[in-house]
């Protein structure tokens, strides 16, 4: 075992990659709310982008670790430390001792909602329908489709060596408070309306979970709000129900709906998406396609970038390790 679980924070789940493939079965993606941070914890302990993780949301659990090992933490600052000892920042690998208890009460300086712990090779938990993921409504996956709690014990799938040296990011685009509102680019849905959306202004409503986040703000002109015949939705649709407050859905998301879908959140902006808390100033900027496909492509340069930096760096610590250095 690598860690038992003491106290399981708000709402702590093991997400991975997600499992796309089975929407038409009314199966919901899950998968981690920001996949940039999952990859980049990820990297940091040498595994592969996707594997499962323990995403944390506002406020993290508290875990002792039986073993010691190494954890990759990235997304949001979330006040992580060693019980008694030193501070854990995100963007950074951290070697933890048979015996430490870490923590990650929320006390952290950060705007964002969410942080990713990852473990050499992933978490050990069954795959379902071809993920690791915890699906929520459905009651399935990660432990047993629910959130961690006390006694839970977390398993790693490979085995961490204590003795490496800890790792960096080279950055994190997404740290800095912004000095305004949070920017989402947004394509035109299959419903008019986009431009409204974008000269509106809004603020995440209390109403935000792994299923989708309420807008409050606008209002809404005439004739976009309001219901229509069912129809398939994506992660990142933002619907405009009859009470004329947008709701943007998120990794959890149903996989029909009954509202217009006036715009959708770029892939590229799915981890500012999954990093929204309520209370956050939100501004829909309007893009084209081609605008989105270059932001997709500009977001996976930067994360091989970032990958070669991490693996380079391990590199050349290997080596040095090697020659008694």
């Amino acid at each position: 075992m690598t860690f038992e679980v003491i106290e399981g924070g708000l709402a702590t789940t093991i997400q991975d990659g997600g499992r796309p493939d089975w929407a038409h079965l009314g199966v919901p993606p899950s998968g981690a709310c920001d996949p940039w941070s999952l990859a980049t914890a990820n990297v940091l302990v040498g595994g592969d982008p996707m594997a499962a993780a323990i995403e944390m949301t506002l406020v993290g659990p508290t875990l002792l670790a039986r073993r010691s090992t190494v954890i990759g933490l990235a997304g949001a600052d979330l006040g992580g430390r060693i019980i008694g000892g030193r501070r854990l920042m995100p963007g950074q690998s951290h070697r933890i001792e048979a015996g430490e208890t870490i923590a990650f009460p929320g006390d952290g300086p950060d705007h964002r909602a969410r942080a990713y712990l990852a473990l050499p090779g992933g978490i050990d938990v069954p795959t379902v329908l071809g993920s690791r993921s915890t699906c929520l409504a459905a009651g399935f996956g990660g432990f047993d489709g629910r959130p961690l709690r006390r006694g839970d014990i977390v398993v790693e799938q490979g085995f961490g060596d204590a003795s490496l040296g800890e790792r960096v990011w080279p950055s994190d685009p997404e740290a800095a408070a912004p000095t305004g509102a949070t920017v989402l680019r947004v394509v035109a849905g299959p419903a008019p309306g986009v431009e409204a959306l974008a000269a509106a202004r809004w603020r995440v409503g209390r109403e935000a979970d792994r299923v989708g986040l309420r807008l409050d703000g606008g209002p809404l002109a005439d004739g976009i709000a309001g219901e229509v015949v069912s129809h398939g939705v994506t992660w990142g649709a933002i619907q405009a129900p009859p009470d004329g407050r947008p709701i943007v859905l998120c990794a959890d998301h149903q996989t029909t709906g009954g509202y217009p879908v006036v715009a959708v959140v770029i892939t590229a902006d799915r981890p500012v998406l999954g990093q929204l808390r309520p209370g956050t100033e939100v501004s829909l900027q309007a893009i084209g396609r081609d605008d989105a496909l270059v932001a997709l492509r500009e977001q996976r340069a930067a994360f091989a970038a970032g990958t070669a930096a991490v693996r380079d760096s391990a590199a050349w610590d290997e080596l040095t390790r090697s020659a008694g250095g």
